[in-house]
């Protein structure tokens, strides 16, 4: 747990209202002064208005790439500890967000211990091996169940939103057993 101080400023940008509102409270629980942003140019906007000691930020946002916001704030400030939180890691960006600053890249579902783990260790501290990682099928499954409750559990805007074929959402429902 931290001290609530203006040390413990965190800016949290994640374009998913209910992820962004859950982890508010849990970071504010451990400690966090918490400020939200659902999009780049609301997170932009606090960061001139007052720059965070800590940043979560989701890769992809409605308006842009949470790197570009990570490569600002590193340029402002280098001590900021902002970390990408991302269902769509992959090697490419998860260099480029250590190679623009960011450090640590954290791949959702997260928990918020996890999270704050990664702000608070030391910069030469390296994280642990995952004791239990997720499985790739599985982070899919939880993936297309967010989005189908995301989205009303349509089927239709939910395999529009996944890029991906009605049916083929539609059998992967059924086997999944979320239908």
């Amino acid at each position: 747990m931290l001290d609530a101080t203006n040390e413990n400023t965190l800016l949290i940008v994640e374009d998913d209202d209910v992820l962004r509102d859950r982890l508010a409270r849990a970071m504010e629980r451990r400690g966090f002064d918490v400020r939200v942003a659902r999009c780049l140019s609301d997170a932009v906007d606090q960061a001139n208005a007052e720059l965070p000691r800590y940043a979560i930020v989701d890769l992809r946002l409605q308006d842009g790439s949470g790197l570009s916001l990570v490569e600002m704030l590193e340029e402002r400030d280098p001590n900021i500890r902002a970390i990408i939180l991302t269902g769509y890691g992959n090697i490419p960006t998860a260099v480029a967000a250590a190679r623009i600053g960011a450090i640590d890249y954290i791949a959702k579902p997260a928990t918020a211990d996890e999270i704050v783990d990664a702000l608070i260790r030391p910069r030469n501290e390296h994280a642990p091996a995952p004791t239990n990682p997720i499985v790739p099928e599985d982070a899919r499954k939880e993936h297309i169940t967010h989005i189908f409750h995301e989205m009303n559990e349509n089927v239709s805007q939910t395999a529009r939103s996944l890029d991906m074929h009605r049916r083929t959402l539609q059998r992967l429902l059924k086997r999944y057993e979320i239908v």
